[in-house]
Formats: structure tokens, sequence, C-alpha cells
């Protein structure tokens, strides 16, 4: 049984500035140049918060909270409540809309079989992120799941409280409008709460967050007396309807650093695929995953020459896949890739993140890496159905690490949730 809860949310107040000014996208989603462009932006960023430039970056988080909260930057709600948000976005052209449930949401094991992941997750960010829910006590960026609401009773709610006045507009550097609405009435809160109860969820972004969050809260409990309405046992949440038509995935397209196409490769891959030289552009890789969206495709770009490749033997292929998977994801362009292309024709073994392998959403830029020399190979994907994604997570199989790519990213700095041991929901 699903258990949410009204918050307390801490916001930024007036104090603080043009909010514009202080939201920034997910932690991992901010590289060395975006911290430095978002300290310059506002000296109460929120980029400060959840990746600090400092050394000694979980400390210096903790004592920014405690001072911008003592000077009133920061503010706590005086009375629990859920939040309605929405995104105003526009992607190859189309103005597209996503809403989604803001809340506190009781964690669950995923032997509960109520929250399901859908990606392999690592130690490393785990572990950073562990070590900052431990030292500031607050859940800093919601966890993104997703729900079916076949009934439309979640999404009436949001048609019904996006007619009010909002509690928050702002237009981010992307042009994403991010508007939110509180929501303090009681009798909505418990048809929410009821509309919710016999849901299933599927983590969409925040794995690594989730599985800290479970971490922390199995030591407090070790560590303290507690109640079922500790905070700790809870999680900001931010949870989507799949049937959501501005649910939208995009491609993360895989570079590698180290592997070159030889003759021998090429003639490994023609044994298991199609492969035809296309046009070296990126209007014509475009194309390709464009008209065979359908089919298992993928193009492979060496700096001068494009292949678009083509899967001819679903049988031979899902021999080489794990054969716990089944074979829905078997035949996942992701997996062809890492299972078949990487491991079994490249040899490439177990890839690292940034010293084997990048990760790019856009064609252009893959393009870019491999022409400047960052990356030898560049592979380009169609992207995952989320239809898909919560069809597989629940028959408790994962996909390859960055699998999907969720557009946009909830913004981080619109509000957090205080955690603290002596905190109650």
């Amino acid at each position: 049984m699903v258990d949410i809860k009204p918050f307390k949310a801490i916001r930024y107040t007036e104090k603080a500035g043009d909010p514009a000014d202080l939201i920034t996208p997910p932690y991992d989603k901010i590289d060395h140049n975006q911290q430095k462009k978002y300290y310059a932006k506002s000296p109460y960023n929120y980029c400060r918060l959840i990746l600090p430039m400092e050394e000694n970056k979980y400390e210096k988080a903790k004592q920014r909270i405690q001072t911008w909260l003592s000077d009133g930057v920061l503010a706590k709600d005086d009375a629990p409540a859920l939040f309605v948000y929405k995104q105003e976005f526009t992607l190859s052209g189309e103005n597209r809309t996503r809403t989604g449930l803001i809340a506190a949401m009781r964690l669950y094991g995923y032997d509960e079989n109520i929250v399901f992941p859908h990606e392999v997750t690592h130690g490393a960010p785990k572990a950073d992120r562990l070590n900052m829910l431990q030292t500031v006590q607050k859940n800093l960026e919601p966890v993104f799941l997703i729900f079916s609401d076949t009934e439309n009773q979640i999404i009436d709610l949001f048609a019904e409280t996006t007619k009010t006045s909002p509690t928050i507009k702002i237009e981010d550097e992307h042009r994403i409008t991010h508007t939110v609405w509180r929501v303090t009435d009681l009798e909505k809160i418990k048809s929410v709460q009821t509309a919710m109860r016999d849901k299933l969820l599927v983590i969409t972004d925040g794995h690594h967050r989730y599985e800290s969050a479970i971490a922390h809260r199995d030591a407090q409990r070790a560590r303290q007396a507690w109640t079922e309405n500790s905070a700790f046992n809870f999680h900001m949440s931010y949870m989507v309807p799949v049937q959501d038509e501005g649910l939208v995935i995009l491609p993360t397209h895989r570079l590698l650093k180290k592997f070159t196409l030889t003759n021998d490769t090429m003639q490994q891959l023609k044994k298991f695929f199609t492969v035809t030289e296309i046009a070296a552009t990126v209007e014509s890789i475009e194309d390709f995953l464009e008209n065979h969206r359908q089919k298992r495709a993928f193009c492979i770009y060496d700096g001068s020459i494009a292949y678009g490749v083509l899967l001819k033997d679903e049988e031979a292929v899902s021999q080489l896949v794990n054969n716990c998977n089944s074979k829905q994801v078997q035949l996942l362009d992701v997996v062809i890739l890492r299972d078949v292309v990487f491991k079994s024709i490249l040899k490439t073994g177990e890839l690292k993140i940034d010293e084997d392998i990048l990760y790019v959403g856009s064609i252009r830029s893959a393009f870019e890496k491999v022409n400047n020399g960052e990356a030898k190979l560049a592979f380009l994907v169609n992207c995952i159905n989320p239809e898909t994604v919560w069809q597989i997570a629940q028959k408790h199989e994962r996909l390859p690490e960055k699998s999907t790519d969720f557009y946009p990213k909830p913004a981080s700095g619109l509000m957090m949730m205080d955690i603290s041991p002596e905190e109650k929901l």
C-alpha cells in the first residue's frame, strides 16, 4: 500500500531574489562549467546546496541551509501540503505539458513490490548522496516516479488544481516554465491519498537518491527510537501518471573512447546486423533512426564514416544477451549494444564512465566529441517508450545504466523536505 503524506516544505523567500536565478537542474546534470555559472547567478543559487564547489561540500551545504534559514532566505511552511507541479516546454517544435504530484512518499524496499527500479545503479553516486543526506538531514531533490492512472483520478485533481492561482511560477534558462500549486485542503489531500494507495510506482530518475534514503532510514532506525511517522521513513517524491502525454524520454547515445572498428569487428557485426554506409551527417543519422523507430536499429559514427545498423537475426542475438532477461528486454537497442556489440564483438569488458565510455543526449554533441578526439566511436540510438519502461520494471528487470533520459528534469530548488530525527509527518 502506497502511503503518501503532505509535508511542511522548506522554500526560498522573496529575500533570496529572483527565483529564476535560484533553481537548477538536478545535481547529476551539472558539470563544472555549469557549477561556476550557477554560483555566479546568485549567492543563494541551489547549486550551492546540491553540488557545492568547496572541498568540504557536505558540511558546507549543511552550514548554508542553517544560515539561510536563520537569515530568512529559506523558510519552512507553517502547514503541511501536497504540491501539483506542471512543466511547460517545447520539443521538436511542439508545445508540451507534463504534470505531476509532489508528496512525501513512504520508502519501500524493492522486494515489497510497490516501488520498482528500472536501471542499474552504481556505488559511488549512492555513497555521495548518502553522505549528503546524513549531513544535511534534508531531501534536497525529489525522486521522480511514474504510476498508472487509468481512471484519471489524479489527472482530474491536476486539472481542477491548475485552474487556481499558483504558488510558484518560474521560466528557466531553457525556456521551460515551472508552475507549482500548494494543496492544503484536507478533503483533497485525503482523496489523493486514497487514489494513490493501491498504485505501483517505477523510479524514472533518482535511483541513487532513493537507495541512499533507504540506507539512511535503516541507519536511523538502528540508532534511535522512531515512529512510523518519522520523516526519515519517507522521501520527497515527484509522481507522474504514465498516461501523461507530456511524459517524454530522450535517447542517450554511447561514445567509446578506446575502441575502433576493424575489418574483423565489421565482419562480426555483419553476422548479426545489416550494415549500410550512410551520409556522415547529423541529419542523415536522425532520418535513419526515425525511419527505423519500430525496428532494432542504431547508427555508428567513427569520425569520417557513418553506418546504419539493423538487426537481422533475433535468435542469434538473444543467445548472447543475459539469459535472465525477457525477450522484451533482450531486444532493446541499448541491451543489444551492451551485450552483443560492446561485450561480444568489441570485447570491451566492463566499461567505466568517463574513462571508457561517455553518454551524451544529442547526436550533434556525439559528432563533436568524436570529431575533436574525445571519443573514437559514437553509437546513436532511438529513445525507449515510457510504457516499455513501466512494463519492464514490474518484471524485476533493469535496463543498462543511462538507458533513459526523461525530459525535462524536475527543477531543483523549488522546495526541500526536512527529515531530521525529530521531524514527524
